[in-house]
C-alpha cells in the first residue's frame, strides 16, 4: 500500500510549506495544531487533543484486531530568523522551522492518508503522535503524562528526522537506520559563581569570579580528555559565559552555560557529577562560590535491533536496498527526545537524507538558511506505510 504515497508528492510539498509558514515554538503550538486537526478531519480519522500542550494524538483501527503501532512526529520550530528566500517563507518574525519538523508533521500525514484508506486491510491499529516540544525536550515527556502509550497499549513505536543531520553528503533520498544507540544524550547545565565585585584597580579587595570561571572552563575540557574512556563518546561543551558591566570593574557573579552529550547512560551521568565537582572546588580555591544546576534533557536514543531491522527492511522496499544504509562508524552526538518513548516501548528512530548540494539544502539543522528536498517528501510518507505494513501483518 505504500506505492499509494508517490501520488500525494505534490500535495505533500504544498502541505509542507504551510507548515513552514507557521512555525511555532515549545509546547503552545495553537495555529500547528490546528492545521493538523483539520487535515485529520478530512480524512475522517478520530483524535484527541493534549490537555497540558498542543499535542495530537491519532487513531486508525484496523479491520482486523492486532498490534497497535505508534508513528511519531514533531511539530514544534525554533527562535532563528528565516534567511533561505523561499516564497513560502515564516510569516512569523524571528521564528523558523530550521529543523525540518514541518516535514515531518506532513510525511506523517501523508502515511496516516495512505493508511487509513487502506485501513480494512490492516490486522490492528495505527497511532498517530504529533508531539510538541522536541527542541525543549519536554514535548515526548508530555505525551508520556497524556497516556499515548496506553489505551490502547503501542507495541512498537517509530520515528524519521529528514535533513542533513548525519552526514551532508549523504546523498537526498537515503534512509538510514541502524540497531542499538544511534544518537547521544543531551543535557544542559548552568554554573553560577560568585564573588565579592570590586573596582579593578584594587583587585585584592574583592574575589575574582572570573579568574575561577575561567579556571573551571578550562578544567571542564579536561574531563573527556582525560577523565573518559576514549572509546565512548562524549562532549561537554560551554556555550555561554555572562559578567560585568564595566572594563574596569571586577562583577560579583559570572554565570556559565553549556550542554554535555554521551551514548551510555553511566557516561552521561558521570559528566553531570563532575561538572559540579570540578566546578565548586575550583571557585573554593579562589575564594569563590559555584551554584550548579544540571537541567537534565533526553537520554540516549537506543533503538531496539529487531525493530531496526523491521524498519530496514520496510525502507529497502520504497527506496532500494541500495539507498537503505543500516550502520554508522559512530551514533550521531546531537539529541532527540524520541530517546523516552524507547525506553518504555520497542522501537527505532530513523533518518532521511534531503541533502542536495545542487538544490543547496545540505546547510545544517538550527541555521537560517536551512531548507530540505521536498521531492523526498513520499519517501518519508511510504517508509512509515511499509513499516506499520510490515509489523502488523507481521504480529497478526
Amino acid at each position: 500500500m505504500w506505492e499509494d504515497c508517490k501520488a500525494l508528492q505534490n500535495d505533500l510539498v504544498q502541505l509542507r510549506r504551510k507548515f513552514h509558514q507557521i512555525p511555532e515554538l515549545g509546547d503552545n503550538l495553537p495555529e500547528t495544531q490546528a492545521l493538523v486537526c483539520a487535515e485529520l478531519d478530512k480524512m475522517g480519522i478520530p483524535y484527541t487533543k493534549n490537555k497540558i500542550d498542543s499535542g495530537v494524538i491519532g487513531l486508525i483501527k484496523g479491520g482486523r484486531p492486532g498490534r497497535v503501532i505508534a508513528l511519531r512526529a514533531d511539530m514544534d520550530g525554533l527562535p532563528i530568523t528565516e534567511e533561505t528566500g523561499v516564497p513560502y517563507a515564516s510569516k512569523h518574525e524571528g521564528r523558523m522551522h530550521a529543523c525540518g519538523h514541518d516535514n515531518h508533521v506532513t510525511m506523517l500525514l501523508g502515511a496516516a492518508k495512505v493508511l487509513n484508506d487502506h485501513k480494512s486491510e490492516l490486522a490492528g491499529s495505527v497511532k498517530l503522535i504529533f508531539q510538541t516540544g522536541e527542541e525543549s525536550c519536554t514535548g515526548s515527556q508530555n505525551m508520556l503524562k497524556e497516556g499515548v502509550l496506553e489505551n490502547p497499549g503501542v507495541d512498537a513505536i517509530f520515528g524519521m528526522h529528514i535533513g542533513s543531520i548525519l552526514d551532508p553528503d549523504i546523498p537526498s533520498g537515503k534512509v538510514i537506520v541502524t540497531p542499538g544507540c544511534c544518537m547521544a544524550s543531551y543535557d544542559h547545565f548552568v554554573l553560577k559563581v560568585t564573588g565579592v565585585g570590586c573596582h579593578g584597580s584594587t583587585p585584592e579587595k574583592g574575589v575574582d569570579p572570573i579568574v575561577a570561571a575561567s579556571n573551571i572552563v578550562l578544567a571542564l575540557e579536561e574531563i573527556v580528555a582525560r577523565e573518559v574512556a576514549s572509546t565512548k563518546p562524549a562532549v561537554v561543551t560551554i556555550g555561554q559565559i555572562h559578567a560585568g558591566f564595566a572594563y574596569n570593574v571586577i562583577p560579583a557573579e559570572v554565570v556559565i552555560e553549556g550542554t554535555t552529550r554521551a551514548v551510555e547512560e553511566s557516561v552521561r551521568q558521570y559528566l553531570g557529577r563532575r561538572i559540579g565537582e570540578i566546578a565548586e572546588n575550583i571557585a573554593a580555591s579562589y575564594r569563590a562560590k559555584c551554584e550548579y544546576k544540571m537541567i537534565w534533557g533526553a537520554a540516549p536514543v537506543v533503538n531496539d535491533p529487531a525493530m531496526a531491522k523491521l524498519a530496514a527492511e520496510a525502507a529497502v522496499k520504497v527506496v532500494g536496498r541500495d539507498d537503505v544504509i543500516t550502520s554508522r562508524p559512530a551514533p550521531n552526538m546531537a539529541g532527540e527526545d524520541f530517546a523516552y518513548y524507547l525506553m518504555k516501548c520497542p522501537g527505532a528512530f530513523m533518518f532521511l537524507s534531503s541533502s542536495d548540494h545542487a538544490k543547496h539544502t545540505d546547510y545544517p539543522h538550527h541555521c537560517s538558511k536551512f531548507n530540505v528536498d521536498e521531492s523526498v517528501l513520499w519517501k518519508g510518507s511510504a517508509v512509515f506505510v511499509s513499516i506499520a505494513e510490515d509489523y502488523l501483518k507481521k504480529q497478526a
